[in-house]
């Protein structure tokens, strides 16, 4: 079982890591939050050596212009696509930070890293709020969509929501919630459920997400429901009642989360998450750019559960 060097990549949050075809894809957000860069390698251990593509930089001003957040790569029916949130100048300028949309980037071309990407526009859902951190994932022969987005009927900051896609940028039929922040460890700072995360594994669908504040108070959390039960039916979610995932003072790691999950050649579940070895953060923890790409293997227990365990110390 390897041990990867901690941090894996410095100064990448949001971190997300596909597999595909023998080839390893890292995408993540940057510090300056204005462009897409794609990092590929043969390995999981090459790509903190890889060099960075910008396929894609924010314009000056519309819709996408300001804040490019949490962006995912998949690839869907032959084709590549970047998930991503933005946010509006004009909407940051008269309505303060949080007021991020969804967007899809579609590339048709083989290679993702020298192909051309076209903006497919923004992902609308039922209601016009702040919403981001989306992925996809296929399931039961559909292709879904799970994000997080604030409700206006609910207190807090987000709250997660799926739905199955028509086709890569538009949602069909009606979106339930499977989640919203109500234990304590998910309102420290701020109400929120965000940054989930797929993974099968035996009988059941796993989503982690992330919960509180971006700093020593974030964490993940766990959502499980089995394989043959309808998505759409919340009643059939399973929720921890603890975080999986949390800071460890002893380990110097504070606020693991915003993660996504690889594999390894052999099989091996691995964990692909952010965290800074620090707490003491000047202004918005935001705009501290030191939350670090970090890997660790997921353990299952006999029970079919995942254990995460305690982020590692730094090796580096």
């Amino acid at each position: 079982m390897k041990n990867w060097p901690n941090p894996f990549i410095e100064q990448r949050a949001d971190p997300f890591i596909l597999h595909h075809e023998g080839d390893y894809y890292f995408i993540a957000s940057v510090p300056e939050y204005d462009r897409l860069e794609i990092r590929r390698a043969a390995t999981l251990e090459a790509l903190p050596e890889a060099r960075p593509v910008t396929v894609w930089r924010k314009p000056d001003t519309g819709p996408m212009s300001e804040l490019i957040w949490a962006p995912e790569l998949h690839r869907i029916a032959g084709k590549w696509y970047i998930y991503f949130a933005a946010a509006h100048t004009q909407a940051l300028d008269n309505l303060g930070m949080f007021q991020h949309r969804m967007f899809v980037l579609e590339c048709a071309d083989a290679d993702p890293l020298t192909g051309e990407w076209r903006e497919k526009g923004q992902v609308m859902t039922p209601f016009d709020t702040f919403a981001l951190d989306a992925t996809t994932f296929k399931h039961q022969g559909k292709q879904w969509y799970l994000w997080a987005q604030k409700a206006p009927d609910i207190p807090g900051n987000s709250n997660l929501y799926l739905a199955e896609l028509e086709n890569p940028w538009t949602l069909k039929g009606e979106p339930v919630m499977i989640s919203r922040p109500e234990f304590d460890w998910e309102c420290r700072g701020f109400l929120v459920n965000e940054g989930p995360a797929p993974l099968v594994h035996g009988d059941k669908l796993f989503v982690s997400y992330s919960a509180s504040a971006t700093d020593e108070n974030y964490c993940m959390g766990l959502l499980w429901i089995a394989l043959e039960a309808d998505p759409l039916d919340p009643k059939n979610w399973h929720k921890s009642p603890q975080p999986v995932f949390r800071t460890s003072y002893e380990n110097r790691q504070y606020g693991p989360g915003h993660n996504s999950f690889t594999r390894t050649p052999d099989g091996q579940d691995v964990l692909v998450y952010h965290a800074r070895n620090y707490t003491e953060i000047e202004g918005d923890p935001l705009y501290d750019p030191n939350r670090h790409t970090r890997l660790k293997h997921i353990h299952w227990q006999e029970n079919g559960m995942p254990d995460f365990g305690i982020p590692p110390a730094d090796t580096l």
